[in-house]
């Protein structure tokens, strides 16, 4: 398969994506599948293997995502009834303290999307969310745009997070350099892509309303304390943190209790316990949410899958791969090379974990030959994944999970969420071009 075909049909697809959504209104679904078998036919592949291409990337996203979602919904509407997203929500009373929360939202994504993956950490939090817009009486995004770019930093920068963990292998880099760089350099890119950068659009009015696709609450919501609805939403992560961070080998009981979806089970059999409605009513209300909860949840998977399908396109295509390989002949600085390898990888076929893997593969012979001690090496480790995050769009699977799950239209979640990513992409390689040399 000509690498040239495939990048040029990778381009052609990206492109025709976005004008079947932004110009023509097509559904996302929809036109992320006929894009993904029309890039995989256009790069050459056989029509068969496109088609189980799409497949295999439908099935791989929706395996882990699907039950994920699901459940992620199930347990928010079951907060939902028992009173915990007002409670939650309570919880902002001044909204001069807005600025202060949403500080503390980004570093609560920043630990949250440690010991578990973006959108694990996501769909957990929503709640907060919900509840600190509905209690404000703000945007969706005023409190979810810092959340995103805790999550999405946490993800690339901080282990045990599989990318960092995986670049440091790749490149022999030393684990606690990596975790020394990403908690400093995490911290600079959340405060700036987070609470920075959504004041700096609701300053100007660009910031969207959106609309978070879940059930409505039943007026008759009882009321608990916000430490109880803390203590159930902050329950699977603390499962989930048990698991990643037990010293030496993990008992099974402990890994299958840490595993997300027994972990989103065990919450959500919490919550139903804790937060039984005590009347009838209320009980009736209850199922009425839940049986709600899932109808915006089924949309969610769809595009999230189409998303894993259109990635795995360009991963088989070797679309990425090829682009990022170019990238090595232009005698650039180790930062700067490591860097624009992961961002090509990560444009092109929208994975960032796939492009911090890729990415470190490739950009291995140039960082050897530079002979950096183990300080640049942590570095390096933090400007792959910088470059493997930045600048989410139509190929990844999150940029659908964040447009679906707030509301957005394509556009929009292009102004917001893409223009977030690329800020922390810039950030952490301008922090590395600075740090290097001083190491």
């Amino acid at each position: 398969m000509e690498e040239g075909r495939a990048i040029a049909a990778t381009l052609v697809g990206v492109a025709a994506l976005l004008i079947l959504i932004l110009r023509f209104r097509m559904n996302a679904f929809a036109a992320l599948l006929a894009v993904a078998i029309g890039t995989a036919l256009g790069a050459g592949m056989a029509p068969m293997d496109a088609v189980a291409s799409v497949q295999s990337g439908m099935a791989g996203t929706l395996g882990f995502i699907a039950p994920i979602v699901g459940l992620g919904a199930l347990f928010g509407a079951l907060l939902e009834a028992g009173g915990g997203i007002a409670a939650l929500g309570a919880l902002l009373k001044d909204p001069s303290k807005t600025f202060r929360t949403q500080v503390a939202l980004g570093f609560i994504g920043l630990i949250a999307a440690t010991p578990v993956f973006f959108d694990v950490g996501l769909l957990i939090l929503l709640p907060l969310i919900i509840g600190l817009a509905r209690s404000s009486g703000r945007a969706a995004l005023v409190f979810g745009l810092p959340l995103l770019a805790g999550l999405a930093t946490g993800h690339a920068f901080v282990p045990p997070t599989p990318g960092p963990m995986a670049i440091a292998e790749l490149i022999s880099a030393d684990i606690a350099q990596v975790a020394r760089f990403g908690a400093i350099l995490g911290g600079l890119c959340v405060v700036l892509a987070g609470p920075l950068f959504t004041q700096a659009l609701d300053r100007v009015g660009a910031l969207p309303e959106g609309r978070i696709k879940t059930p409505e609450a039943p007026s008759a919501a009882r009321s608990i304390a916000p430490g109880l609805a803390i203590l159930l939403i902050t329950l699977p992560l603390l499962l989930i943190l048990s698991a990643a961070t037990w010293p030496g080998e993990t008992p099974p009981v402990v890994s299958l209790i840490g595993h997300p979806f027994t972990a989103l089970l065990l919450a959500c059999l919490t919550a139903a316990i804790v937060l039984r409605p005590k009347d009838e009513d209320g009980r009736a209300a209850q199922e009425k949410l839940l049986s709600q909860a899932l109808l915006p949840a089924g949309i969610v998977i769809l595009v999230t899958g189409a998303g894993g399908s259109f990635k795995q396109v360009l991963v088989d295509s070797g679309a990425g791969a090829a682009m990022g390989a170019g990238i090595l002949t232009l005698g650039l600085s180790p930062v700067l090379a490591s860097f624009l390898i992961a961002l090509t990888v990560r444009v092109a076929q929208g994975s960032a974990t796939v492009a911090m893997v890729t990415a470190a593969g490739l950009a291995a012979p140039i960082i050897a030959a530079a002979s950096p001690n183990e300080a640049q090496l942590g570095v390096l480790t933090i400007a792959i994944a910088a470059g493997a995050t930045g600048f989410s769009h139509v190929n990844d699977s999150g940029f659908w999970l964040v447009r679906e799950l707030f509301g957005l239209t394509t556009g929009e979640t292009l102004r917001t969420w893409t223009l977030l990513t690329g800020l922390i992409a810039l950030t952490g390689l301008l922090a590395s071009l600075a740090l290097y040399p001083m190491v």
